[in-house]
């Protein structure tokens, strides 16, 4: 049987794909993100509208009588801090409205009291009822392990890198006393000055070109490498993409040839003068562009005839358009070679020299639709940040991060970061898996596991931040199947995602598969039993006036293996 990828001309599969953004509008290279697919079912706001007065608001009273902690219905990780995770417009008409302030019942809203609001007596009795059916939910101290009193001496989100500045309902205001400063965050987990991020514990023989491999969170400004101590230091140019290398980076537990890489913040310093205005002026970087390139020359030649300039990262050459690309430790550097290298009769016209777009300031599909999801756009309309400028995107995906990261630790310890696992309990007898995947939404999966004897479910995301998202979103709005509320969890660490896996999701791998040219003999049964041989199938969708069919398996290794 022959599968491939569904052609541009067919249709996408239907089913609920995973979003949680809400506006009627909407990987290639492997970052540090992946993100969501399309979908033309109606979003999740419509959902949580239809529930919410099932849903009681987030309170942080004190846990009581926990007879089993996987059993139990893990307290919301949630409150005002955790918003920047969401899209902004799922905040519209939820607990967490600034307008609403009886949704802040934890020690650290008690001075929202003074917000005038009107009480509605049945609404709320109907809340206290459907309340004492819930496990209560987790203490305050659950959330030191994001925000941090500033008495704690924890650093201060500041400038555009705070991820709660832009829901700041007071807007920079006080009232009645009420402080209005940054937030504390924990130690570690931001810096509110630097551009750049050490990297520790790196393999004495790995090369600048494998770490930066790993880097696509923005422009870098350089990169000094230090074997002896086994370290190493990026400074960007500017601190937001620092911010989303370092949040990320510490997510997603950075690993090179084995070695978990230790990741924390250089000594803040600003872009050197001449760095700066060439950037500017001439859009530098440290990638070189070299046009009018003869057939003959090689990869070698290039790279003994710039190397006089600085060290080097990589050298490509692109032979069909005769052009070559070679990329500096820094910016400084490639600067000289812009400068210097036309004077030489070896590179005067036809021979081009000019800069290129740094490799590590890429911004994938992933990288795309993961900005487009936090700015409130719409699936299947991330295309419109194309042309959008890549602070807007670092900014967005940096924030991401460090939200993702906070929701993780805070819910279930720091050994909880780069979690991709999360357990759904209390679920129906007569769910399917196909129901429970109709309601997962935020990003792409990796493989779900449903025990339909002990009524629970761990699904496990690709991206560490979908799967905090998911957390989020569901411990916000909660969780519905056969009109009952799952219980949210995070279930066991689910590690790194396997390599093998991670370059074919760049490459657009899913769970989906699609078989296309059927004649009218293929029906349902027989695909589920020839795809069967490859692993469990979550569902067979069948589109007989397009002569296709889509298989969805519950584990994506076995749809690649398809």
């Amino acid at each position: 049987m022959q599968v491939s990828e569904a052609p541009s001309g067919q249709p996408k599969f239907h089913r609920p794909t995973q979003s949680f953004s809400t506006l009627g509008m909407s990987s290639d290279n492997l970052g540090f993100s992946h993100s969501a697919f399309t979908t033309n079912q109606p979003s999740i706001s419509s959902y949580s509208d239809r529930h919410r007065t099932n849903i009681p608001s987030i309170n942080t009273g004190r846990m009581s009588n926990m007879a089993s902690q996987a059993e139990q219905t893990p307290g919301t990780a949630l409150d005002m801090n955790f918003t920047p995770l969401l899209p902004s417009n799922l905040l519209i008409g939820s607990p967490f409205q600034p307008q609403s302030p009886s949704a802040f019942a934890s020690p650290g809203f008690q001075s929202f009291s003074s917000f005038p609001h009107q009480p509605q007596r049945q609404q709320q009795q109907q809340h206290n009822q459907f309340q004492n059916q819930q496990n209560p939910a987790m203490s305050p101290p659950m959330y030191a392990g994001m925000i941090s009193p500033p008495q704690m001496h924890a650093q201060m989100y500041q400038g555009p890198q705070s991820p709660t500045l832009g829901y700041n309902p007071l807007n920079n205001q006080s009232l009645n006393g009420l402080s209005t400063a940054p937030l504390g965050i924990a130690p570690g987990l931001m810096s509110s000055s630097s551009r750049t991020v050490y990297l520790g514990n790196i393999p004495s023989d790995t090369s600048a070109e494998e770490i930066l491999s790993h880097v696509r969170s923005g422009q870098i400004e350089s990169v000094r490498l230090l074997p002896d101590k086994n370290c190493a230091f990026i400074s960007f140019l500017d601190g937001s993409s620092a911010t989303h290398f370092h949040s990320d980076a510490i997510l997603k537990k950075l690993c090179i040839k084995g070695q978990d890489i230790k990741i924390g913040w250089g000594k803040p310093s600003s872009v050197p003068t001449s760095v700066a205005l060439a950037v500017q002026q001439s859009g530098a970087s440290r990638n070189v562009y070299l046009g009018n390139l003869p057939e003959e020359v090689s990869e070698d030649e290039l790279r003994e005839d710039l190397a006089k300039y600085g060290p080097i990262d990589t050298v490509k050459i692109v032979r069909e358009k005769a052009i070559g690309f070679v990329h500096f430790l820094s910016i400084g550097n490639a600067i000289k070679a812009v400068s210097q290298l036309p004077q030489e009769p070896k590179w005067q016209p036809p021979r081009r020299v000019y800069y290129g777009k740094d490799r590590c300031a890429y911004v994938s599909k992933t990288q795309q639709q993961n900005a487009a999801q936090y700015l409130g756009i719409a699936p299947g309309y991330a295309h419109v940040l194309n042309n959008a400028d890549r602070d807007l995107i670092s900014n967005a995906l940096a924030q991401q991060s460090v939200a993702a990261a906070a929701v993780a630790t805070t819910a279930g310890g720091v050994n909880n970061l780069g979690n991709r696992t999360v357990y759904l309990g209390n679920i129906h007898p007569e769910t399917t898996i196909e129901e429970i995947c109709n309601v997962v939404r935020g990003g792409l999966l990796h493989h779900i596991r449903y025990i339909p004897d002990k009524h629970i479910c761990f699904v496990t995301f690709i991206d560490p931040t979908s799967a905090a998202s998911f957390f989020a979103l569901s411990n916000l709005q909660g969780l519905m199947i056969h009109n009952r509320r799952l219980k949210i969890g995070w279930g066991k660490h689910s590690g790194a995602l396997p390599p093998a896996i991670a370059l074919a999701v760049s490459g657009g791998a899913s769970r989906n598969v699609y078989v296309g040219n059927l004649d009218e003999t293929w029906t349902e049964e027989r695909l589920r039993q020839d795809f069967s041989e490859y692993g469990e199938i979550e569902l067979v969708n069948t589109l007989r006036e397009k002569s296709c069919a889509f298989v969805n398996f519950t584990n994506i290794a076995n749809a690649i293996k398809a």
